[in-house]
């Protein structure tokens, strides 16, 4: 939460005319914070699961004022990102979004939905948003993942599920997306693509990468149904004894150097 009390009179104007109760005389996104985030839109772009701007980065980020969340601007090339253009959005009074003034542009037009998860999952500190093919395919269809693979349950559930629709940009969109998400990693948000949480940056991207490759994978599954029929799921039993397992995935045990 904020502290102190430095605000200033002159409130930024927003498309949507959100109205803020007040705002920060802030502290500039760090440079290295700021140039993680360009790096993973970049990254986004180079694996394939991203396409031009439509998708969005975030990361929890804490400063002498409070806890805010870092995120990408509105509309501007990936290419010509740079650590000044990054955005700040802290978590203000009565979890009220407090905007910083020396935002340089805009932030995504998907801000509240990063907002929101933040606000209300300790567990999350970085979001990826994109609108990879296979998994906006199915976003599309309205098409749950159901438990076809173990490697479900890395995302964090038994299925990966679909949010309802709603304009982007929305509060509606944000509620939908929570619902969705529940405890979960990821979701799909239908006609529109993907939300793909994590522990920092580096796994929110995993995470993506693997809801895509799911994703792929269930559509292909999809397309020779007719003939094999519906794939064999794993039981919720199973499904919860492979979260349980993925909880210590890849935790080595300390053994020095000696």
């Amino acid at each position: 939460m904020l502290k102190g009390d430095r605000i200033v009179d002159k409130v930024p104007k927003f498309p949507d005319q959100v109205q803020l109760s007040m705002i920060i005389k802030s502290i500039p996104v760090e440079t290295i914070t700021a140039q993680q985030i360009i790096d993973t839109c970049l990254r986004m772009n180079s694996l394939g699961i991203n396409q031009g701007t439509s998708g969005n980065v975030s990361v929890r980020v804490r400063d002498s004022i409070g806890e805010a969340i870092a995120i990408t601007p509105s509309g501007l090339d990936y290419e010509d990102l740079t650590p000044d253009k990054i955005c700040k959005i802290y978590f203000g009074k009565d979890k009220q979004p407090v905007f910083a003034d020396n935002n340089r542009y805009l932030p995504s037009s998907e801000w509240r939905f990063h907002y929101d998860i933040l606000l209300n999952r300790s567990d999350v500190n970085a979001i990826v948003h994109t609108h990879s093919i296979h998994a906006t395919a199915l976003a599309c269809m309205g098409i749950p993942i159901p438990s076809f693979h173990y490697m479900v349950a890395r995302i964090g559930g038994s299925s990966i599920k679909v949010a309802d629709y709603a304009t982007f940009g929305t509060q509606e969109l944000s509620n939908n997306a929570l619902k969705a998400l529940g405890n979960s990693f990821a979701c799909l948000l239908k006609n529109h693509g993907m939300i793909a949480c994590g522990k920092d940056l580096r796994h929110a991207l995993k995470v993506a990468q693997e809801l895509e490759t799911l994703a792929q994978i269930y559509i292909k599954i999809i397309s020779v149904n007719k003939i094999y029929g519906e794939p064999q799921l794993l039981s919720e039993e199973e499904m919860q004894i492979v979260i349980e397992k993925f909880k210590t995935y890849g935790v080595q045990p300390n053994i020095g150097n000696g």
